[in-house]
C-alpha cells in the first residue's frame, strides 16, 4: 500500500518502508531519528523548478505539469524507476516530504502518479 506523510509527523510501524522524496533534508530533523529507509534526492523537482514554484498554490497546476515532465528524463526518470521497484517489493511504502503545504507539493504529484499506476 502506498501512503504519504509529512516528515514532521512521528514515524510509525504502519509506515513500512519510508522514502524521503525531497532534495533537501527536512529542517530541524535528525537523520538518526527519522527512520528513513531511502533518501531519493534525485526524484525531487530540479532546484530551478522548486525555487520557481516556492509552494505558491496558484502555481501548483503548472508546477505539477512541469514536474511530471521532469520525471520523464535523466536522473529523475531513473529515480522514479527505482521508487517503482521499491513499491513492487515492499508491502507498505510511505512517501515522506517536508513541505508545510500538505496539498500542493512534489510528494502529492508523485503519490498521484504512482497511485494511478498501481
Amino acid at each position: 500500500m502506498l501512503k504519504i506523510k509529512r516528515a514532521y509527523l512521528a514515524a510509525e510501524n504502519a509506515d513500512g518502508y519510508r522514502v524521503l522524496v525531497d532534495r533537501l533534508w527536512p529542517r530541524g530533523k535528525s537523520k538518526e531519528i527519522e527512520q528513513i529507509d531511502l533518501w531519493l534526492k534525485e526524484i525531487a523537482p530540479s532546484p530551478e523548478l522548486r525555487k520557481w514554484f516556492n509552494h505558491d498554490d496558484d502555481k501548483f497546476p503548472e508546477f505539477q505539469a512541469k514536474y511530471l515532465e521532469e520525471l520523464q528524463t535523466g536522473s529523475q526518470k531513473e529515480a522514479l524507476n527505482e521508487l517503482k521497484t521499491v513499491i513492487a517489493k515492499e508491502k507498505d511504502v510511505t512517501l515522506i516530504y517536508g513541505a508545510k503545504n500538505e496539498e500542493s507539493n512534489n510528494a502529492q504529484v508523485l503519490y498521484q502518479l504512482l497511485k494511478d499506476e498501481i
